[in-house]
């Protein structure tokens, strides 16, 4: 068997995935280097591919990507049907979940406003702040990294309502559990609303300005999950009527955002870079090893995988 890797595994981690398969051939390579004549003798890999290579990867059969978005490889014609999906859904709480609150406690105290009168040298004192204590927030897309992050506002007082499909499951992260058509109906309440949802149709443009407008006016809107998810004219406008007070983005549309766009100069926006992931937290790619090495395992065994993509929902 040969296994591609096109992370940028260490000498431990290395270990942990030749462990997991021994007497295969690894190749620690980015995929966009390797020949077609290399490629089309790999039968797993771990990472990422260019969407147009699975389709010449005639012995390819499960791609264990280092993301948890997968949207890239469900589009039509991409992914031959042969081939197992796996993602990295639980490798990330930690850090998106973590830089997702810093944006939020920015936010709720000025900081970003004070940090831009800094480079002024202006010493002004900007007013009243918000605080959690006693805040409702919704957490829309109550996984891994919803879970988490409901925990950080529950501990500083905040009271934390779940959103996801099934509301028959328990989270003991939070205070209860709305459908989406609740959380809908409901939304005006919530002084914090987060997004996780990931890329599926049923998630593109559903925060669009009829969204916006039944908010609480000074709301703080954010998303950590996927930027589809958003219409950012429609995210503008409600900023600029005062339908709610401020937005906080790790994820836009497109990616990188054109510099010329108006989302850079709002100031009511915090925006980073889609960079609350990825591997800024180094443990975070021993997390990734961990999953993959555990379904290599499972695949050579015939076993179910851990984070397998239901093809038709998108997600695991």
């Amino acid at each position: 068997m040969k296994i591609l890797v096109t992370i940028p595994v260490n000498e431990k981690q290395k270990q942990v995935l030749e462990e997991a398969s021994q007497g295969a051939t690894f190749i620690y390579q980015k995929a966009a280097d390797l020949t077609a004549s290399e490629l089309g003798e790999i039968e797993v890999v771990v990472g990422q591919l260019l969407t147009e290579q699975p389709a010449q990867m005639p012995a390819l059969k499960l791609l264990q990507t280092d993301s948890a978005g997968v949207d890239r490889y469900l589009a039509p014609g991409v992914l031959p049907d042969q081939v197992i999906l796996a993602n990295a859904t639980g490798a990330y709480g930690k850090s998106v979940s973590e830089h997702m609150f810093a944006m939020l406690m920015t936010l709720q105290k000025k900081l970003e406003l004070y940090r831009d009168q800094q480079f002024r040298g202006a010493w002004n004192d900007l007013g009243e702040v918000m605080t959690l204590s006693r805040s409702r927030v919704a957490v829309v897309g109550i996984g891994d990294i919803g879970k988490r992050f409901a925990g950080f506002c529950k501990a500083f007082g905040g009271a934390v309502i779940g959103v996801r499909k099934d509301k028959s499951k328990s989270v003991p992260e939070v205070d209860g559990i709305y459908d989406m058509e609740e959380f809908m109906e409901k939304r005006g309440e919530f002084d914090v609303i987060i997004s996780f949802l990931p890329h599926t149709p049923e998630t593109i443009g559903i925060y669009n300005r009829e969204f916006f407008k039944g908010l609480k006016k000074t709301a703080i809107f954010m998303n950590g999950g996927r930027g589809t998810a958003v219409v950012q004219e429609d995210l503008l406008a409600a900023l600029e009527a005062g339908e709610f007070g401020q937005a906080a983005l790790d994820v836009t549309t497109p990616e990188p955002l054109p510099a010329d766009h108006p989302l850079w100069q709002e100031a009511r926006v915090l925006l980073t870079p889609h960079v609350s992931g990825q591997f800024h937290l180094p443990e975070t790619l021993d997390i990734i090893t961990e999953i993959a090495a555990a379904n290599i395992r499972s695949f050579q065994k015939g076993d179910k995988l851990k984070n397998q993509i239901d093809r038709n929902k998108g997600y695991a």
